[in-house]
């Protein structure tokens, strides 16, 4: 068994909402006030707020964005996408947040998805259908 975040994890900054060139809808999360600090911090001075951010869709970090307004957002994108391939390189929490509005999964299963870092994530589909691929090599054509 292993913890839900290990050391490392525990250790990386929340984001500002990084960009994603071409698809400003698909920047990164807005983690408000906890923006630059890593989970250990946050966790330290205000554990009640990290375990309701992790297990309620609808919490947002002070200032942020919940885990249900990225999901909104990044599905308002995908539906928003004239006709053709996109290329996007984002966030692990987007992809997550994509995954969740394309499958028409409850927003709790955000947080049940791991993303692998350098993967594709493949959604095709039309009218509003989506069909997943996970987990392809960057260098795979």
């Amino acid at each position: 068994m292993r913890r839900p975040f290990d050391d490392a994890s525990r250790q990386v900054r929340f984001g500002h909402g990084d960009p994603c060139p071409g698809y400003e809808g698909l920047r990164g999360p807005d983690t408000g006030e906890w923006a630059g600090r890593t989970l250990e911090e946050v966790s330290a001075e205000d554990p009640a707020a990290v375990h309701r951010w992790l297990t309620d869709p609808d919490y947002a970090p002070p200032g942020g964005e919940s885990v249900a307004a990225l999901i909104a957002r990044v599905g308002a994108v995908l539906g928003g996408l004239a006709a053709g391939t996109h290329r996007a390189v984002v966030d692990q929490a987007v992809v997550r947040a994509a995954v969740v509005h394309a499958l028409e999964l409850p927003a709790a299963a955000f947080w049940r998805l791991d993303v692998r870092p350098d993967t594709v994530t493949t959604l095709t589909g039309r009218l509003g259908r989506w069909n997943l691929q996970l987990g392809r090599p960057l260098d795979e054509p």
